[in-house]
């Protein structure tokens, strides 16, 4: 049924009533129209009923858009520019403390010093702008598309400070706030903004070049000339001005006494700046050529309060805050920070003892085979606290940490790891067969040169030979069980049981007890009696579960930090179960009857209920000693090399020892009398 008047019509169609306007230019009369928005639209099927119209959508943009007017200009009209830009930092160290509360070392105070733009060669100023925001002098303080960019990183999940100009860059100096939100963004925009206004160009690029991070400790240009060149800025070069400009981008990645990908990084970045101040035309192409070899800065003079063990205790406490919370490197040398560690001075201080009377018999002056010696320890609790570490003779010497290099490898202290995951996984022998339990009484061929066997058959290497066991001293035991293998430390059945298990299996299990990946070996034979290189930190914390009940936690050097008495979030490991408790106990009875009766006899005078395993390797390139007595579990290597490129040497004559004498003989002699001077029980 249909209705008409003159102005209008009204249309009754199923129940319900729908207003039509007129054409435009006729008055409407009769009943006006209701002013509900019309949605869901009347009159629509199906889809269509909830498709907004043309209208509908301009008015509900506009009113977004009037609304996000209103509130941008709120928030500028209330977003203030600092008083003091300069007062962003007071001078502060930061506080180790041992895990007993008392003070460790004191590090600072922040290495800051101003100087006026006038100082800084222009040369230099223009490798800071060239690599960071060559159109400075021209912006209004902001870079529209690098705002633009910003914004879609950010609400992807990446990085928010993409696309800052310098201006900007200075507000977040000034404001030293690191937070990746919305809100810390538009307020960097906004003041970036209001300051462009205030302030002149060169002011702001004073205030940029003096407030930057800079690395070693350096804030602001004038330090960091002298933190890498040992020169004031006013006597930089073109070509270091452009290597301290690449360390804008991140200090921690672009230093070069870092390590060599650093300096790759920062040789490629230093290049490229060199190049843009020829693109924007501060450097010539002639002058460009001349600036070739890249300007090697000098190495970092290190803190007298860091000799002995101190320094690779604060390095790897700072390692451990800056990985586990959102505290940058940075912020951290701004300095204020108390740092609250696991070590525990006794321990470290009987660990350094225990190297001192283990190596009194090395003479490197008088003896080839003494040279190059490196000795690194650590020992570990089972919740994974880290209270002591040697890693070298003295920090202040040896910036190299022996106990944490993942360069040497393990040996047959890894058999441990292999039985554990016999125990865990079963064996198979045939392709696609099923698998069959391994028990600590199955037993295996313990003679030396026995093939080492795939489902298909003998396993051959790339050098075209069948891969052959090797026992130490090539002893043939016969037919032996796998406890009396591990007691043993005979290696060929545990190299077949690895086999056996799967090579990727063992891994795995490695993994879950806290080895890192890029520290395991091929999947080759060698895996089961030691290619992996882990460090002995990480060797230490995984046998802390065969202790522990199979329990495992990753190890940790930090209880918790503060700034000025605030407590801020630290992230610490908990605990995961890496093997059942019935394994972890068959692996822990293995290593105490190696004590016992076994390889390890020797340690059993540092006291009862030991558990140790010795290790060596076939290339006689490494020896370890490694184990635990329910309170503390430690790992002792020793090993020959240059540090200047790893290479590792053969430990045969070490300390004037007969040929045959077995490589674990002096890390199980630091570590015995280690053990036996801490008298935990």
């Amino acid at each position: 049924m249909r209705a008409q008047q003159d102005g209008g019509a009204e249309e009754e169609k199923s129940g319900r009533r729908r207003w039509r306007f007129p054409p435009r230019g006729r008055p409407l009369r009769g009943r006006r129209p209701s002013l509900r928005v019309d949605y869901p639209r009347g009159g629509r099927r199906g889809v269509r009923r909830w498709l907004p119209s043309w209208r509908q959508l301009l008015l509900v943009a506009g009113t977004g858009a009037a609304a996000l007017t209103g509130w941008l200009v709120w928030f500028y009209v209330n977003t203030a520019v600092p008083e003091d830009l300069n007062s962003f930092a007071t001078q502060q160290n930061n506080v180790y403390y041992w895990a007993d509360g008392t003070e460790m070392a004191r590090i600072g105070p922040t290495n800051r010093q101003e100087v006026p733009l006038g100082q800084v060669p222009e040369p230099v100023q223009w490798a800071v702008l060239a690599a960071e925001n060559e159109t400075f002098y021209t912006d209004p303080g902001i870079s529209v598309t690098g705002i633009g960019r910003a914004v879609v990183q950010m609400v992807t999940g990446g990085d928010t400070q993409g696309g800052s100009t310098i201006t900007q860059q200075y507000v977040k100096n000034i404001y030293l706030n690191q937070r990746q939100d919305m809100s810390r963004k538009l307020s960097e925009i906004v003041i970036a903004i209001k300051l462009d206004d205030r302030m002149s160009k060169q002011d702001i690029l004073a205030g940029y070049l003096n407030t930057s991070w800079f690395g070693r400790g350096s804030y602001g240009i004038q330090r960091a000339a002298a933190a890498y060149y040992g020169k004031d800025v006013s006597q930089l070069d073109p070509s270091e001005g452009a290597f301290l400009a690449a360390l804008l981008k991140g200090a921690g990645q672009y230093d070069p006494g870092v390590g060599a990908a650093n300096r790759e990084r920062a040789e490629e970045r230093w290049s490229w700046i060199l190049d843009r101040m020829v693109e924007v035309g501060k450097l010539s192409a002639a002058e460009r050529a001349r600036y070739t070899v890249f300007p090697e800065p000098k190495p970092q003079p290190k803190s007298a309060g860091l000799s002995g063990q101190i320094g690779y205790l604060v390095d790897m406490a700072r390692t451990y805050v800056e990985s586990h919370s959102d505290i940058t490197p940075a912020q951290f040398d701004l300095g204020g920070h108390q740092i609250r560690t696991t070590f525990e001075k006794p321990k470290v201080d009987a660990l350094a003892a225990a190297v001192r009377e283990g190596t009194a018999g090395i003479d490197p002056d008088n003896r080839e085979a003494d040279r190059l010696l490196k000795v690194g320890a650590a020992s570990v609790a089972p919740d994974g606290r880290v209270v002591a570490l040697y890693g070298g003779p003295d920090y202040l010497k040896q910036g190299f940490n022996n106990a944490n290099t993942s360069t040497v490898p393990i040996g047959s202290a890894f058999t441990p790891v292999v039985y554990a995951a016999g125990l865990s996984q079963g064996a198979q022998r045939q392709r696609g067969g099923t698998r069959t339990p391994v028990t600590p009484a199955t037993t295996y061929n313990g003679d030396d040169g026995v093939n080492v066997m795939t489902p298909e058959g003998p396993y051959w290497g790339r050098d075209g030979k069948i891969v052959k066991t090797a026992n130490d001293g090539k002893r043939n035991w016969g037919t032996i069980t796998l406890r009396n293998a591990v007691e043993q430390s005979v290696n060929g059945p545990l190299m077949q049981l690895g086999m056996d298990v799967g090579l990727d299996r063992v891994q795995k299990t490695a993994t879950d007890l806290g080895l890192l990946p890029n520290s395991l070996g091929e999947l080759v034979p060698a895996l089961g009696v030691g290619n992996s290189t882990p460090s002995a930190l990480r060797t230490a914390d995984a046998y802390a579960a065969f202790a522990a009940g199979g329990n495992h936690t990753d190890p940790y050097s930090v209880l918790a930090i503060s700034r000025n008495g605030v407590q801020l979030p630290l992230s610490l490991p908990t605990a995961v179960q890496a093997l059942t408790p019935a394994v972890a106990g068959e692996v822990d009875a293995a290593l105490k009857g190696s004590v016992r009766d076994g390889a390890a006899t020797s340690v059993a005078e540092a006291g009862p209920g030991l558990a140790a395993k010795p290790g060596t390797t076939a290339d006689r390139t490494a020896g370890w000693c490694v184990g635990y007595n329910g309170q503390l579990s430690t790992a002792v290597t020793v090993f020959r090399a240059d540090l200047k490129d790893m290479k590792l040497l053969s430990l045969e004559g070490l300390g004037g020892a007969a040929p045959d004498t077995s490589d674990a003989a002096l890390p199980t002699r630091i570590w015995t009398t280690y053990m036996k001077s801490t008298g935990a029980r």
